[in-house]
């Protein structure tokens, strides 16, 4: 009997190893399938301190390009435990992407995702894709991405397109750059505070919050997307970051049947992806009359 169960555990743990030697090679081979037909090319973007996966098909130099900005992807193996590894079993911005027929269309992982290195090594702090999955040298690294982008192909602006917690990353930078022309948001986290306290988990104080930049994004033209089975990031989450806005003429939300978190948008994306974005004419005010509180001359009409 003893003897069985070594075999039996050693048949399991060979499995378990054979498992992580592969699933790397897995998920390098999702990527090529979902961006080799569409010839979305790799690319590795350097930043200040991260290296970028990246997938481009860029056909107009020096017109505008659609970036999408990948999800946390696999960043905890539950709500107390954070992976070895957060690139995504399933890189649903990828996915989308690759529904997008745009002449410039570029996705973007996030740091340390496909084992993109740490200042340039194989090591990479869990720190950036638990607690500081939105920390201001993150921020800051996709801004040099972006300028990268701009002088390869002479881009001149972007459309910015964030699915999950990439919806924060590119809210915040469409926020504090100028070349910015729309913002589109799929399932996002756009406060990762209410989000956090959904879920009863701790909030970290150490990554910036899209909420203390919403503000920025009131002239923005933008659509937001919202999952009505979505249970991670609820329409609370989005309806907390919009009245942070204040001015709401270019706010559109889109509440989406048969999506979850994950799944649902891939299969619609063709038809969502065309929406209009637009900015709305700011309200007028209207004038206070009095006339109609004036009884006196209420009766002097009559």
């Amino acid at each position: 009997m003893i003897f069985t169960r070594s075999l039996l555990a050693l048949g399991l743990v060979t499995t378990l190893l054979a498992g992580c030697a592969t699933y790397p090679v897995m998920q390098e081979d999702t990527v090529k399938r979902t961006a080799m037909p569409v010839f979305m090319n790799q690319r590795t973007i350097p930043g200040n301190l991260f290296m970028i996966e990246a997938r481009e098909r860029v056909y107009k130099r020096f017109e505008a390009a659609t970036i999408y900005i990948e999800g946390d992807g696999d960043a905890y193996f539950d709500d107390m435990s954070i992976s070895n590894d957060p690139t995504p079993t399933d890189p649903v911005a990828l996915r989308l992407a690759a529904q997008d027929d745009s002449a410039n269309v570029i996705w973007l992982a996030r740091p340390c995702q496909y084992r993109k290195g740490w200042k340039n090594s194989a090591a990479c702090p869990s720190a950036y894709w638990s607690s500081k999955r939105f920390a201001p040298e993150v921020i800051e690294n996709y801004k040099i991405v972006l300028d990268n982008i701009k002088a390869q192909y002479g881009i001149p602006s972007f459309h910015l397109v964030g699915y999950d917690g990439g919806a924060a990353i590119a809210a915040i930078l469409a926020a504090q750059r100028d070349d910015i022309l729309s913002l589109k948001t799929v399932a996002g986290n756009l406060d990762p505070k209410t989000a956090a306290a959904l879920h009863n988990v701790v909030y970290s104080e150490e990554s910036l919050s899209p909420i203390d930049f919403a503000p920025g994004v009131a002239n923005i033209p933008q659509r937001h997307f919202l999952g009505k089975l979505d249970r991670t990031t609820p329409p609370a989450v989005y309806n907390s970051f919009a009245q942070s806005v204040s001015d709401g003429h270019c706010m559109n939300a889109t509440l989406v049947d048969n999506a979850d978190h994950v799944l649902g948008w891939v299969e619609q994306w063709k038809v969502l992806k065309d929406m209009p974005v637009d900015c709305a004419a700011p309200p007028v005010p209207v004038l206070f009359d009095p006339t109609p509180l004036d009884g006196d001359k209420y009766k002097m009409k009559k």
